[in-house]
């Protein structure tokens, strides 16, 4: 059936209605207002948090500090002992009889003191810690336990719950003075040895396995520390030795002068110049065209 006139004429009408009639955004400018504030808001936000970004730790102690801090061990009730051998000691040859010293540069001088004179990564600002220096001398020491290597102090190892001082139980803890010229009791740390910081020179480390209550004191030596840590006048860089056969050590960072270490592998044409440990005598090594092997070395807390 043909639709009538009249729903014809209203069709016409509904269309001539929506003819030249736009759609209007609901909502005016205020949306596409929002959007704008919200990018400017965003991009404010990158921008600081890419200046606000933490530098590089730079911190003391850095590769130009030379810092002493006094340590001992007091083992139950003996007297207190010191980590024996000079890891800057070098040969006739000018060698390094330590292959532990050119990972972080700290050493002793078996004198009951940390020689911190870092020139890597690995013992500056927040990397500074007590297990840094018990590590090259394969110290190791835990929440519960304390074990020496076998060149150590006969290899001992003190294991709370098993190791008695007597017939009494002991405990590890580690009482540190932030300088050898204090004289209150120190910060004591039953936990976390291996990252007590060292926060400044003349701190003062007393590592002690001892029945519990017993009154630790600073190392006898610790009052020595400004002439103990004078007589270390020499340090021994490693661009001191890049022509000099270091037995088993290790030089992990980049390249040292006249020599490119890649994959633990000096290899250099070069005249390294190496101090004893007394700083007395020099003595001198060539090598012409030498590759020198080196191998990589290994080595919380709450008051």
């Amino acid at each position: 059936m043909a639709p009538s006139s009249s729903s014809t004429k209203k069709a016409a009408r509904l269309a001539q209605k929506g003819k030249g009639k736009k759609v209007r955004f609901q909502g005016g400018t205020l949306f596409p207002l929002i959007v704008a504030i919200v990018m400017v808001l965003g991009l404010g936000t990158i921008v600081y948090a890419r200046q606000s970004m933490p530098a590089a730790d730079s911190s003391p102690p850095t590769e130009n500090d030379h810092w002493h801090a006094a340590y001992g061990f007091l083992l139950c009730d003996g007297d207190y002992q010191q980590l024996a051998g000079n890891l800057e000691e070098t040969n006739a040859a000018g060698q390094l009889i330590s292959d532990r010293f050119l990972r972080t540069g700290i050493h002793s001088h078996d004198d009951g003191v940390m020689h911190w004179h870092p020139y890597t990564s690995r013992a500056v600002g927040k990397n500074a810690k007590l297990g840094v220096f018990l590590e090259t001398y394969g110290v190791e020491l835990d929440n519960d336990s304390l074990r020496f290597p076998d060149d150590q102090l006969g290899g001992e190892e003190y294991i709370e719950g098993e190791t008695k001082c007597g017939t009494e139980d002991a405990e590890l803890q580690v009482v540190v003075w932030d300088s050898y010229t204090d004289t209150d009791d120190g910060t004591t740390y039953i936990a976390n040895f291996d990252n007590i910081p060292i926060r400044n020179d003349g701190m003062v480390f007393a590592i002690a396995f001892v029945p519990r209550d017993t009154d630790v004191q600073m190392p006898p030596w610790a009052a020595d520390l400004p002439a103990l840590g004078a007589a270390d006048s020499n340090q021994v860089r490693p661009e001191d030795l890049t022509s000099t056969t270091v037995p088993g050590a290790s030089v992990p960072d980049g390249t040292v002068p006249d020599g490119t270490v890649t994959d633990g592998t000096v290899t250099g044409d070069t005249t390294a110049t190496g101090d004893t440990s007394t700083g007395d005598t020099t003595a001198t090594t060539t090598a012409t065209a030498a590759t020198t092997t080196v191998a990589a070395v290994t080595a919380t807390s709450t008051p």
